[in-house]
């Protein structure tokens, strides 16, 4: 930028090379004679240069103010996500109170607590809504950019539970088919399906014999993903031809499967299982998809939250309309068209809040550091959280044995909230030693704990 200088009847700007910059894109002068109305237009370059001329002095440039919590990414996703418009605070909340759930539910699994957040349609509706954004480049770069940040995580989390099994006496005998063992490896590879895992380990001695069923079981959301992204292309356009028939089609696919097919053999094979995920996340899924095109714009304000209640009402009428069985949970969880339902209404309900922050609100400012962490470990806390809940147990029943403990703190070596308390260290220490993985697979620079540095006074410098 340049000191303007008074050039009489015009204005003009000089720069630094000697020639003079346009302003409003005229790189003409008007000279009239005044015997004549005639125009004479002379080109800008070609007119004299005043003599002593000043030189012109730049005007300093201020230096730009880092947004905190978050470092220029190497990745183009990343690049693409700061082009327009930067990281949604909101939905980094989101997405980090549904892994803080999924971590209570886990530990107490208390029935309400998919009722008051269901965090895993929370996170398909999500991840819809980033997909959609990222499809604006070609769909293989951004399909395998998706597999690039989902796996090398994943196969550093398979090696680790692989090489335990083995050493709990798991192999190739275990299951009576030794080549069929093998071949699902190939699951740890590429999760199309669930990985292989043993139900029981009674050789292992430190934990209960079902510790892989409990750590590896969860992964079906890893599963499901990945069948998301691999179709999101085909999703994406068939919402933009037929938005209603596309968003309500898994609503219908999981009640055919769920009312018409629940007593078929195949109903606990790996497709069966596949799909019915697809089926009950799907229109969540989508709904985020949905919601980055603009498409739940277009709906008339006072629609999602007049219908979005109404359809969760019918999710908790199937649930509570179900013949009991003593055997099968009474959370909404165990009953997929109820999830499916309840999970779609309340996603509708906050899509259609959305407020986008791109800053946060003043009373969220505090938690900006605990949720950015969340959020640039995501998979590693997902994958290990249940690592640390089933090692806490060995950990504490020791305790039990030292009679002054015994004697006197029995209530908490036997409340769950102790197990949490031992188990948020250790999945810490899991995160802090696995989680630079995923830096690697974003081509970020790997760091060990990517906490963002608060800047002081910023507020006040806005």
């Amino acid at each position: 930028m340049t000191a303007p200088i008074d050039l009489g009847r015009d204005r003009g700007t000089w720069n630094a090379f000697g020639t003079r910059d346009a302003r409003d894109a005229r790189d003409v002068r008007d000279f009239r004679d005044p015997r004549d109305t005639m125009q004479l237009r002379v080109p800008a370059a070609l007119q004299a240069r005043p003599e002593h001329e000043p030189q012109p002095v730049p005007d300093p440039v201020p230096d730009p103010v880092p947004d905190p919590g978050w470092e220029p990414e190497r990745d183009p996703e990343a690049a693409e996500a700061r082009s327009k418009g930067g990281r949604d605070r909101y939905f980094d909340l989101l997405r980090a109170l549904a892994l803080g759930r999924v971590v209570l539910y886990h530990n107490f699994g208390w029935f309400w607590l998919p009722l008051v957040f269901p965090s895993m349609g929370v996170m398909f509706a999500l991840a819809g809504s980033l997909m959609a954004r990222s499809l604006s480049r070609p769909a293989f770069g951004v399909i395998r950019g998706r597999l690039r940040r989902l796996l090398p995580p994943m196969w550093l989390f398979g090696a680790a539970m692989i090489a335990l099994q083995i050493v709990a006496g798991w192999g190739p005998q275990s299951d009576g088919h030794p080549t069929w063992w093998w071949s699902k490896l190939a699951f740890w590879v590429l999760p199309l399906s669930t990985p292989p895992y043993a139900d029981e380990l009674s050789d292992f001695g430190l934990v209960e014999t079902t510790w892989a069923a409990q750590i590896i079981v969860p992964l079906w959301y890893l599963r499901a993903y990945l069948w998301y992204v691999l179709f999101s292309p085909l999703l994406l356009r068939a919402l933009r031809r037929f938005p209603v028939v596309t968003l309500f089609a898994p609503l219908a696919m999981v009640i055919v499967m769920n009312v018409f097919f629940v007593d078929q053999e195949f109903v606990y094979g790996r497709v069966w299982e596949n799909a019915n995920d697809f089926a009950t996340f799907g229109a969540c899924w989508i709904l985020g998809m949905a919601h980055r095109e603009g498409l739940l714009k277009k709906i008339p304000q006072y629609v999602l939250p007049s219908v979005a209640p109404l359809i969760m009402v019918a999710g908790l009428w199937y649930m509570h309309t179900r013949p009991v069985d003593p055997t099968v949970p009474t959370d909404i969880e165990s009953w997929p068209i109820a999830q499916a339902l309840w999970s779609f209404g309340f996603v509708a309900m906050l899509l259609h809040v959305s407020p986008s922050w791109d800053r946060w609100p003043r009373p969220l400012e505090r938690w900006n550091g605990l949720i950015s962490l969340l959020n640039a470990r995501a998979v590693s806390f997902y994958l290990w959280h249940q690592v640390a809940l089933v090692v806490a147990i060995p950990l504490i029943d020791p305790l039990w044995s030292v009679p002054f403990v015994y004697a006197n703190f029995q209530w908490l070596l036997a409340s769950q909230w102790f197990t949490l308390l031992v188990a948020i260290p250790l999945l810490a220490l899991l995160v802090l030693t696995f989680g630079w993985v995923e830096d690697v697979a974003a081509k970020r620079p790997p760091r060990l704990l990517p906490y963002p540095r608060r800047q002081r006074g910023r507020r006040r410098a806005d």
